[in-house]
């Protein structure tokens, strides 16, 4: 990606968190994987849930996928706890260039440096967003 795209992303994504209900921080997930790869970001999107659920202390979740959903977005996700369907993240999934960045955003409860080294674990580049 390009420093312009990184910037904008970086920027748009910062816009996400704006204050609400909740407090929110976020992270950028720089991936590779083309529109051809939707098996791969599938199974990316499970990492991530796997990842921040962990981390944000919630107990178990399941994802709500935005397809299934009036109210989101195609390749728009959210993590739900088991328990009362809480928010615990959301993602989307943005092809850029050719290849998709997945902006989550979390309460900002929850551990981001240690979600962020998860993630880059798995393989990936990412961008915290405070």
């Amino acid at each position: 990606m390009t420093e312009t795209l990184d910037d904008d992303l970086y920027e748009r994504t910062k816009a996400l968190l704006e204050p609400g209900d909740i407090e929110l921080e976020g992270l950028i997930v720089h991936t590779d994987l083309g529109g051809e790869d939707d098996l791969e970001l599938h199974e990316l999107t499970v990492e991530l849930n796997d990842v921040v659920a962990d981390h944000a202390g919630k107990g178990e979740t399941y994802i709500h996928a935005g397809n299934d959903d009036p109210d989101f977005a195609s390749n728009q996700f959210q993590g739900r706890t088991l328990e009362d369907e809480s928010f615990v993240w959301e993602c989307q999934q943005l092809l850029r260039e050719g290849s998709f960045a997945i902006v989550c955003y979390f309460e900002a409860t929850a551990d981001t440096e240690a979600i962020a080294a998860d993630v880059e674990a798995l393989g990936h580049r990412t961008t915290v967003v405070r």
